[in-house]
């Protein structure tokens, strides 16, 4: 590989010499639909073998590939740190995280990638989603973070089970996180979703590179579904879902061996060991909405000593006073405004930026599609910025607040020295809908810009 590279970042990702490390770096120098002519020339088997090889370089550009020793030269650095925003400066990266930040830096036999003054940020959080674990929605073959016992299941088997934890299911190879990951979301949480009852499971963040061992270790999380849209689940009854929640938490109590040993018990044995473990200082995310459950959740919280994170909290500006008090994040949808429940109808576009000014940690998630559009939350953080979210908390809230509430401060969602070099080039302004992700690396890896979507384009395209 040279030295340098000269021109725009995307010239400079296709430097691989290579027409391998040209697509394992999401370049365009040598396109696969050229090397598969190449081949058939080459090797007179004609579609077939051409068909062949296409398979096998897709194949190779899902996987990751070596950390790179890189200077970013002359962008427009947003740090997410106390240094705020850098015109002009350069980003040194060594082994996969940043070593240097500066003007005029040197790196001699180190790539350069030149920015051109375009903007650099740490890379996205895609909100809580399914990625990796939810391919087709409509397909129940692809659906594999929902615990769902079948109708007549023994007693059991219908038990309530939050020990369920999607992350042995995890995909890395999943084409929906290449569809994301092209628009620089480079870690989000995998989360399960609403099943047979008030307790979804366990998710936990994942890094978005196609890596086997995706998930960072200590970002577990425990969800539970409350309010209407859970009614179903714990007999259509809101009073129900606390009732069950609070009973669960009995069973699960260390040395309240006459309730576990009663006729009736809730939990399984394995069961009550997981939620012991959350009850005892562990992270529990609660999708609720309403203040009045977010009143609930808190003292909950408070009682257990858990540590509570609010999913959803279309109304958590009505409590900023007491999730600021308590220092529980919220992790919000910022496109939320008419209601779509009684639960919602407080919805507004200034959520973010009430919650900013009471001081309240929060990060961007979304909730209509969001696995398949885990990318939209780009949008949402435009659309708050739009409704008084000052535009530094808006991107602090795409990459450092989700790495803080999921206890990766130190490593994610910062462009400083020690961080992971977890970094996006983008064409404009990156809360902007019309600017585009024209580079990305995550721990100093180049990833490719091309996903499922574009190679499907390129196919059926009118030549």
């Amino acid at each position: 590989m040279p030295g340098a590279c000269s021109g725009s970042a995307l010239r400079a990702s296709a430097c691989g010499g290579s027409a391998l490390g040209a697509c394992a770096h999401g370049g365009s120098a040598l396109r696969a639909d050229a090397l598969s002519r190449l081949f058939r020339r080459r090797s007179g088997h004609g579609r077939d073998a051409s068909a062949v090889l296409l398979a096998l370089l897709l194949g190779i550009c899902t996987l990751p590939v070596a950390a790179q020793d890189l200077l970013i030269r002359n962008a427009r650095v947003h740090t997410v740190d106390s240094a705020g925003t850098l015109d002009g400066t350069d980003v040194h990266v060594r082994a996969g995280r940043i070593v240097a930040v500066g003007k005029g830096l040197a790196a001699p036999g180190t790539q350069v990638v030149e920015a051109e003054g375009r903007a650099l940020t740490p890379a996205l959080f895609g909100g809580v989603t399914a990625l990796g674990v939810e391919e087709v929605s409509l397909e129940p073959s692809t659906v594999d973070n929902v615990y769902t016992p079948a109708v007549g299941a023994s007693p059991q088997t219908a038990l309530p089970r939050p020990e369920f934890d999607v992350r042995p299911a995890f995909n890395p190879a999943s084409m929906v996180i290449g569809v994301n990951r092209v628009e620089g979301i480079g870690f989000a949480l995998v989360a399960p979703g609403a099943g047979g009852s008030i307790f979804a499971g366990i998710g936990a963040v994942a890094r978005l590179d196609g890596r086997s061992e995706a998930f960072v270790d200590k970002s577990e999380i425990l969800i539970i579904d409350l309010g209407s849209d859970a009614a179903a689940m714990s007999g259509s009854s809101r009073a129900a879902q606390y009732m069950l929640l609070e009973q669960s938490a009995r069973e699960a109590r260390p040395g309240n061996r006459a309730l576990r040993d009663s006729d009736y018990q809730l939990l399984t044995a394995a069961g009550r060991e997981v939620l012991a473990e959350y009850l005892g200082g562990g992270r529990i995310g609660f999708k609720v909405d309403r203040a009045a459950d977010i009143r609930q959740v808190l003292a909950f919280a408070r009682r257990t000593g858990s540590r509570a994170v609010i999913i959803g909290g279309s109304e958590a500006w009505k409590e900023a006073a007491a999730l600021k008090a308590s220092s529980t994040p919220v992790l919000l949808d910022a496109l939320t405004n008419l209601p779509g429940s009684f639960d919602q109808l407080g919805a507004t576009l200034e959520n973010a930026a009430r919650l900013h000014r009471a001081g309240v940690r929060f990060a961007f998630t979304q909730s209509g599609d969001a696995t398949h559009n885990a990318r939209k939350v780009r949008q949402g953080a435009g659309v708050a910025v739009a409704y008084g979210l000052p535009w530094e908390a808006a991107l602090a809230a795409l990459t450092h607040s989700p790495a803080e509430i999921f206890g990766l401060g130190g490593q994610l969602g910062r462009i400083a020295p020690g961080y992971q070099a977890d970094l996006v080039l983008w064409s404009g302004d990156p809360l902007e809908v019309t600017s585009v992700a024209t580079a990305m690396w995550i721990e100093g890896r180049p990833q490719s810009m091309r996903s499922r979507q574009a190679e499907l384009r390129d196919r059926y395209r009118p030549k």
